[in-house]
């Protein structure tokens, strides 16, 4: 049953496979339904900070947690300007305002965004199907609409594996925040405010590029560090953007979050490639391979780094290195989930990067160390 009061309008989640849950459409029911790459985040809070993550551009979030809006909503929890997910999916939605900052209701606030949702979802075995067949194409559709046509649109939705989405995100003109401290520039492929917000708590002065700026036109504004935004899509279909990076490494200190630690990556050689279902949620283990600490992390992302071999998990506890033409990338960080590569430093170059988020927007604030060290190398 929903826990949100009213009529209700039936609905059906679809997946590539012809999977289908019924449910009940929240939010803006009038719409004629959306389609996405449907994956899942199991964080227990953060819902509008995750749908306004222009990281989730191109897909539809489907929450673990059963209860979804119960603090209600504000604009101060927001990542971006609008929402960029293509819909949510949910066990039961709630609409109440009882946190002491709420501005309104979730439902409400959907519907006042143009966002789709459904509740009502058996999100447990949804998520247990994603779990064992990987994240697939999906759409969220009124009961209405006839199955066959659900699946024609399905299947007319472009793969997640080769699509450049960070022209869809990133800002039209570059934008300058004011900061007595280093001067960052940011190639923004899908920043998040509270990344931003961490930088300038730090005195940084932040100019923001369209993710097309040139490496000529990103070091004429004389950077003191490079920052690689976090963002939605594959780096794989970034070349553009992995050609500025190449020719910046070196050249001025280069750190990178996410999408950002992946196309460094590629800038110096490295591999990337698609996770079976991803890393969305508050609750990862990361094990900082420099210090020893174990740090409980805020994740969000569909492909990771490749091993030295070309491997897609790091195996035994030796140090593990990459030869580059910019000399070695040593490993930093590594998922004690799966043991994918969570962080790399360059030891010839000033660069370091993190595949998760130390800003935890939402999450557990335990790498939020990590933003001092950016800092540390700019002004090094």
């Amino acid at each position: 049953m929903s826990a949100v009061n009213g009529s209700t309008t039936p609905g059906y989640v679809l997946l590539e496979d012809g999977t289908r849950f019924d449910g009940e459409l929240r939010g803006a029911v009038d719409a004629d339904g959306v389609t996405g790459e449907v994956v899942f985040n199991t964080s227990m809070t953060g819902y509008q900070e995750a749908v306004t993550d222009p990281s989730y551009a191109g897909q539809i979030i489907t929450f673990t947690y059963p209860l979804i809006g119960n603090y209600g909503g504000a604009k101060a929890a927001m990542e971006s300007d609008r929402i960029h997910a293509r819909g949510v999916i949910m066990r039961e939605a709630k609409n109440g305002e009882h946190a002491a900052d709420a501005e309104g209701g979730w439902v409400d606030w959907l519907r006042d965004c143009g966002a789709l949702g459904i509740d009502g979802v058996d999100t447990r075995a949804l998520v247990r199907h994603i779990r064992d067949g990987g994240a697939m194409r999906g759409g969220i559709f009124p009961a209405e609409l006839a199955e066959g046509e659900g699946r024609a649109r399905v299947e007319a939705e472009p793969s997640m594996a080769g699509a450049d989405l960070a022209r869809t995100v990133t800002p039209g003109e570059p934008i300058e925040l004011d900061g007595s401290g280093p001067h960052v520039v940011g190639i923004d492929t899908g920043i998040k405010l509270s990344i931003i917000r961490q930088l300038r708590e730090r005195g940084c002065r932040v100019t923001l590029l369209p993710c097309t700026a040139t490496a000529e036109e990103i070091l004429d504004r004389d950077p003191d560090l490079v920052f690689l935004a976090n963002g939605p899509g594959d780096p794989a279909a970034l070349g553009y953007v992995v050609d500025s990076v190449r020719e910046i490494v070196g050249k001025r200190p280069v750190v990178g979050i996410c999408l950002g630690h992946q196309l460094l990556c590629r800038a110096v050689g490295l591999e990337t490639f698609k996770l079976p279902f991803g890393h969305r949620g508050a609750n990862h283990p990361v094990k900082d391979l420099e210090t020893g600490r174990i740090e409980i992390t805020s994740q969000n992302h569909g492909f990771a780094v490749q091993g030295p071999a070309g491997e897609p998990k790091i195996e035994g506890d030796e140090p593990v290195r990459w030869d580059t033409e910019f000399g070695a990338a040593e490993l930093s960080h590594l998922n004690l989930y799966d043991r994918t590569v969570e962080g790399l430093v360059l030891r010839d170059v000033p660069g370091a990067t993190v595949q998760y988020h130390p800003e935890a927007g939402p999450g557990p604030h335990d790498a939020r160390y990590l933003f001092d060290r950016f800092v540390e190398l700019a002004a090094a």
